[in-house]
């Protein structure tokens, strides 16, 4: 749909969620048609994920298989079905945000079909790169000269240039990081057709673009993940046995780091933000609890704009209500530490003065060693 917008010409197809639907589709395309799952992961013709059928009622029967398997721990609840092209060449094309470079960056490859990182290993020299300046925009001598570098015939220039713009208007309309194409393939009827593309767009944006929002599919993400995005909780589950509810990315990233540094792992990176008050950080509280790895929880707030008062209020009231069976470590340091504490004094929570003594009572409480309770 958004390469359609853009002018980027894609196959004919639909969407479709059950095999009857599939079988519609294909009836109606009238061709060959190509089933492919949507999940947000890579790899997903080597898991089985994308399966030409020749005949409708084979592509009934291929969409049953595929909408019952899982690829790299994701289910597959719906498949794309676009009509089968011929192909004779494959070729990789995306604009990304360069860091380092502080701009976009297009990346070409005459190796397509196949993913980018396997590319950049092993032949890293068929990937031309280009950077975009982001007052100018994507000019259209740079995709000829992307045109060039990838050997494509002169008489694609000019399509190949379209396409290249409209990839980058979309990247940019979008507010992406990623827009990709990957494969961007010469038909065997000489056409430039996107068979396949993605596109991450940044979360922060969301709010100018109502229409990919409501494209979100909730079903693959992880419903902590979006229960702390309906708090605005910057929240991010990991394999660890130690929780953690910080305020402010740097010192979450800091206490992570703590906690690996004398042995333990993190089992979340969470940001309550500043200024949070008590609802929201119940709410924090509540997302960590609900992962049944987690085994200790450490609190670290740096009480400036938060005042440390109202982050144990909500630790209390989200005690009421989930009732955890896990120790709790807690650092208030900074405004109304004092009075945040003496909230907490009744509680069943070890305190600690520093980050390093925080980071080891939450291992060692993690791993089930005693330590004296406060207020007991």
């Amino acid at each position: 749909m958004i390469f359609d917008k853009y002018r980027i010409p894609i196959p004919r197809g639909r969407v479709a969620s059950t095999a009857g639907e599939v079988r519609q589709i294909a009836e109606e395309l009238g061709n060959r048609v190509v089933i492919k799952s949507q999940v947000l992961v890579g790899g997903r013709g080597k898991a089985g994920g994308i399966r030409l059928a020749r005949t409708p009622k084979e592509a009934e029967e291929l969409a049953t298989i595929i909408l019952g398997i899982e690829i790299k721990g994701l289910p597959v609840r719906k498949v794309l079905v676009d009509e089968a092209v011929g192909i004779a060449k494959e070729i990789y094309l995306s604009i990304v945000d360069d860091r380092s470079a502080r701009c976009p960056v297009m990346l070409a490859s005459s190796e397509g079909g196949i993913e980018i990182e396997e590319v950049a290993e092993k032949t890293p020299e068929k990937i031309i790169r280009i950077e975009i300046d982001p007052l100018l925009g994507l000019r259209d001598y740079q995709a000829r000269d992307i045109a060039i570098a990838i050997d494509l015939p002169r008489n694609y220039w000019r399509a190949f240039t379209d396409i290249a713009l409209g990839l980058f208007h979309a990247y940019t309309g979008c507010d992406a990081s990623l827009a990709e194409i990957n494969p961007l393939v010469i038909t065997s009827d000489d056409r430039l057709l996107a068979l396949d593309g993605k596109m991450i767009v940044d979360d922060n944006a969301l709010f100018r673009h109502s229409d990919l929002a409501d494209m979100r599919d909730l079903d693959i993400e992880n419903p902590s993940e979006i229960e702390a995005r309906m708090y605005g909780l910057s929240y991010i589950k990991l394999e660890g046995q130690i929780g953690c509810m910080v305020n402010g990315a740097g010192l979450a990233m800091a206490t992570m780091d703590i906690i690996k540094l004398f042995g333990g792992e993190p089992a979340n990176f969470l940001d309550i933000g500043g200024g949070a008050g008590a609802e929201k950080v119940a709410a924090a509280f509540r997302i960590i609890l609900s992962d049944p790895n987690v085994r200790a929880v450490l609190i670290n707030i740096f009480g400036g704009i938060t005042r440390c008062d109202e982050v144990a209020r909500g630790i209390l009231a989200a005690l009421k209500e989930v009732k955890p069976d896990v120790p709790m470590v807690v650092r208030l340091v900074g405004t109304n530490a004092k009075e945040g504490l003496d909230l907490l004094a009744n509680a069943h929570m070890l305190t600690a003065e520093t980050l390093v003594d925080a980071a080891r009572k939450s291992i060692a409480v993690a791993k089930g060693e005693n330590y004296e309770y406060l207020g007991q």
